[in-house]
């Protein structure tokens, strides 16, 4: 008789998420997939499916620790320019450090052109990016600390495009001074 495979989920998407997240979805094996998940191929048939579905899952997931993050931001105690000033220097340190970068970014341009569920899931975490980015600059006018003349929504598209633009820059270029110097422009414009 067969026994039954128990590990626990949770952990093992965890796993996963951070074999994709490193090596991309083409560049991620099964083999590479299971032994971090430490199960088998066929326990992962049997609870999560194929490669595919497990990457969709992985990709919410890292999607859900990113919506966690910024709400936990948006509640800070500190006053919403210095907490956004926080989230771009960590974005920054987050490119120029990080072997793997951002997993969203990667999977935008890995396999989201080809798969609508994992479109959809970047879609709608660009979203909540949005949102979150919007927030912070529209509570940092109100209280006077950026200039009541700017219009929040665009400076929010603005830093997503932005973002997306630096990490493009330091993989072809490597250069961390070039990127730090973008990030307090941007910075400065924000400031009054």
């Amino acid at each position: 008789m067969a026994r039954n495979v128990e590990f626990d989920e949770a952990l093992a998407i965890q796993k996963a998420m951070e074999v994709f997240w490193k090596k991309g979805y083409n560049g991620a094996s099964l083999r590479d997939l299971t032994d971090a998940m430490k199960i088998n191929s066929s326990s992962l048939y049997n609870t999560i499916g194929d490669k595919q579905e497990l990457f969709v899952r992985c990709v919410q997931h890292y999607t859900d620790l990113r919506k966690l993050d910024w709400e936990k931001r948006l509640k800070s105690k500190k006053s919403p320019l210095a907490t956004l000033v926080d989230y771009i220097h960590e974005a920054v340190n987050i490119i120029i450090n990080g072997e793997d970068s951002c997993m969203a970014v990667k999977s935008a341009f890995e396999v989201a052109t080809n798969d609508l569920r994992v479109k959809q899931i970047l879609a709608a975490d660009d979203q909540r990016s949005y949102q979150f980015l919007h927030d912070l600059i529209k509570n940092a006018m109100q209280q006077g600390e950026i200039r009541d003349d700017e219009d929040p929504a665009l400076l929010a598209d603005y830093f997503n495009s932005t973002w997306t633009g630096w990490y493009e820059s330091y993989i072809l270029h490597k250069d961390p001074v070039k990127i730090r110097r973008m990030a307090e422009y941007f910075i400065k414009q924000l400031s009054k």
